[in-house]
């Protein structure tokens, strides 16, 4: 089994670079250890793994661990108190304004109560129509999202409310377009959104982290130069 990629680790952290399909640790459906991050880390280091967050399936790039259990519960804490720093980057379809914040509320459910959202965003690029030979008509942008909260599927459904939804997306942008864009971008079945950065204060040494999870060859192929 091919070795998950560590970006950071010391004696109280690890991060890795999580593969878009992945789920960060077992759910209720079973699946086989090389889709779980928390299992495959576990024995490619050959020691307990504690998860401090988490990413959607769908979603590549920075995924930390605790070493144990005391780390996990700072570095939870510090997610939970919003003094972690989450940048991510993703691929829309259409021309994006330059920037924006939209703070629309979300539920989980319908049944649930709207809780305060809030993300930012940023146009780092465009690749305007006639780009992209198998379809003229196509434009695409470079985002820049940094989520203020964490609600349930955040910036995909603040991106869709944009009218610019994540290239493929299957859940919010549609299945049809999806597998069609994959086809035309050379990207297959995944969706377009890394967790690019997190930052945050090391709970043990006080340092500041910045971890990045390098270029993904998928962004790259749609942006090149990125």
């Amino acid at each position: 089994m091919t070795p998950l990629d560590l970006i950071y680790q010391d004696a109280f952290l690890v991060a890795i670079d999580k593969p878009a399909g992945m789920i960060v640790h077992p759910g209720r459906e079973p699946e086989g250890p090389e889709w779980i991050a928390m299992k495959r880390l576990r024995d490619q280091l050959g020691c307990q793994v504690f998860p401090v967050h988490r990413l959607d399936r769908p979603t590549s790039g920075v995924l930390l661990f605790a070493l144990d259990p005391q780390t996990a519960g700072l570095v939870q804490q510090a997610f939970e108190l919003r003094e972690v720093v989450k940048t991510y980057h993703a691929v829309v379809c259409g021309i994006a304004p330059q920037a924006w914040v939209c703070q629309t509320p979300l539920r989980t459910n319908p049944a649930d109560e709207a809780l305060p959202a809030q993300t930012s965003f940023e146009r780092m690029g465009v690749a305007p129509e006639s780009t992209f030979p198998r379809d003229l008509t196509l434009s695409l942008s470079l985002l820049k999202a940094t989520p203020r909260t964490g609600r349930f599927h955040q910036i995909r459904r603040h991106l869709l409310e944009a009218g610019l939804p994540i290239v493929g997306d299957f859940r919010y942008a549609g299945q049809d377009r999806s597998f069609q864009l994959g086809e035309i971008l050379g990207t297959g079945t995944r969706m377009l959104l890394q967790a690019k950065i997190l930052e945050l204060q090391h709970p043990r040494t006080g340092e500041r982290l910045r971890i990045e999870a390098p270029p993904d060859a998928d962004f790259c192929r749609c942006f090149p130069g990125i």
